[in-house]
């Protein structure tokens, strides 16, 4: 009986025809010998009479996030604040207050600073966090690329609830902001 294995680089050409892509792989991962392969050895194609130009479809590349939490319940919390990682301390007692409220625990959400991502879309983050809520607090719809929402209520957008509200710092402050948000988080049912 004759055995069906081969090694030899025609035979395994014949059945390999699929292009090899690297994404995301730092320069030096790539080896020399499959660069010169691809450029040198690879069997060249005569171009067809007429050529159409090819369409390019730009794809905004996935920043990569830098969060707090292990965002195991989906949940996206979104702050913005230029000078902190998340905010100054009366900042972050209101947010522990409101976090503690609803029953959450840093396994359940992604914390996230908006500010070092102000270019990104909302389905950059619901691609990347998958969220099912999200409060925003000093991000507005408009910055995600959505249409205006009033503030401290609850909005659906498709399958996600989001909440858009100030900046922690100013609704540290706003007595009637905080009663309002508070109605709208009783109504999420955490």
């Amino acid at each position: 009986m004759v055995s069906q294995l081969t090694t030899t680089e025609e035979g395994l050409r014949l059945f390999f025809t699929d292009d090899v892509y690297l994404v995301n792989e730092p320069e030096s991962v790539v080896n020399a010998n499959v660069e010169a392969y691809v450029k040198d050895d690879a069997p060249s194609i005569a171009p067809p009479s007429t050529v159409a130009e090819p369409i390019i479809t730009l794809v905004k590349e996935q920043p990569e996030f830098k969060f707090l939490g292990n965002n195991n319940r989906n949940i996206l919390i979104l702050v913005y604040d230029d000078q902190n990682d998340v905010s100054d301390e009366k900042g972050r007692e209101l947010l522990r207050k409101i976090v503690k409220s609803i029953n959450l625990t840093a396994n359940d959400f992604a914390l996230l600073n908006y500010a070092k991502y102000k270019q990104t879309s909302y389905e950059q983050l619901k691609a990347r966090f998958s969220s099912v809520i999200v409060f925003a607090f000093g991000v507005s719809p408009e910055q995600l690329g959505l249409k205006h929402q009033g503030q401290n209520t609850v909005v659906n957008e498709g399958t996600v609830k989001l909440i858009f509200s100030s900046t922690l710092q100013q609704l540290d402050e706003d007595p009637n902001g905080k009663k309002i948000l508070w109605g709208s988080l009783k109504q999420l049912g955490l």
